[in-house]
């Protein structure tokens, strides 16, 4: 049994949670913990009955977050610490390959890599899944975004885990088995992108690039520019080999430049409103 606990952030996740900690497994991690944000489904019931520890968390719309609630208020006592959402279902291999990592790692986190379905099939190309969701125990947390109330989401979404010291990636996949709906994703990356240009406006990122991956350090370069979208459509479908994915593929591309470029224009859109509203109080 790994010195780990594996925190599930839900919300109205009776659908995927049994599934997800049956792949987990009772005997793989020291601790489980289901952190629910007042689901109106069997959501707790189902955490509950599979034995997992479960904490109840309520958003005043500032600072902390979900993630950064439990680190800060529940600090784990084991080493290690993994954040997994409900339709994320950890494989044989990637349960294996962390056997076999952590118990002699002297890192103080890992860049974990997951699959990528869209229209109920996997994408085999385009640009990989990653996020940095192990790390060490007081080693690392969730950069701080002032939202003042100025967003619904109470789960850090793009907010960047914070490591201080060395961070490694494992090679076996996540199965991210998202299966919800188009409407479900365009609904959602609306919701992140009007996030996305407020958090620009509102914060800027200097500070921060140095924290940053390359990918990271393009993506907000670029942000600012109506080429965002045709710089990541020619990324995932060309260079990535996005194209073969056939159809799945092209469509995936094209609703993620889309989502780059609907950060652009609400970035534009903000600032407008900013210039209007000094205009009006001057």
């Amino acid at each position: 049994m790994l010195n780990l606990t594996i925190v599930v952030p839900v919300k109205n996740e009776a659908t995927n949670l049994w599934a997800c900690l049956d792949a987990i497994g009772a005997e793989f991690a020291e601790r489980v913990v289901v952190i629910d944000s007042n689901s109106n489904d069997s959501t707790c019931q189902i955490a509950r009955d599979w034995g997992a520890e479960v904490f109840h968390f309520k958003w005043n719309g500032l600072f902390p977050k979900k993630r950064n609630w439990f680190l800060q208020e529940h600090t784990p006592t084991t080493r290690w610490v993994m954040f997994l959402d409900a339709d994320e279902f950890l494989s044989p291999a990637f349960k294996q390959e962390l056997a076999h990592t952590l118990p002699q790692s002297e890192l103080s986190g890992y860049w974990l890599r997951y699959s990528v379905y869209f229209l109920g099939k996997e994408l085999k190309y385009g640009y990989p899944l990653d996020k940095l969701a192990l790390f060490r125990v007081g080693t690392a947390e969730y950069e701080r975004v002032e939202e003042d109330q100025w967003s619904s989401l109470d789960m850090e979404i793009h907010e960047h885990p914070i490591v201080q010291g060395l961070v490694g990636k494992i090679k076996s996949k996540i199965d991210h088995r998202d299966m919800r709906s188009v409407s479900h994703y365009v609904s959602k990356h609306n919701e992140y992108s009007s996030w996305e240009a407020r958090r620009f406006v509102a914060q800027p990122l200097a500070n921060a690039k140095q924290d940053f991956t390359l990918k990271q350090r393009v993506k907000y370069a670029l942000v600012e520019s109506p080429f965002a979208g045709i710089v990541y459509f020619c990324g995932a479908y060309i260079a990535m080999r996005g194209f073969l994915d056939g159809s799945r593929g092209l469509a995936f591309a094209l609703l993620k430049a889309s989502y780059f470029t609907q950060i652009y224009c609400k970035i534009r859109e903000l600032r407008a409103k900013d210039e209007s509203n000094g205009q009006d109080l001057s």
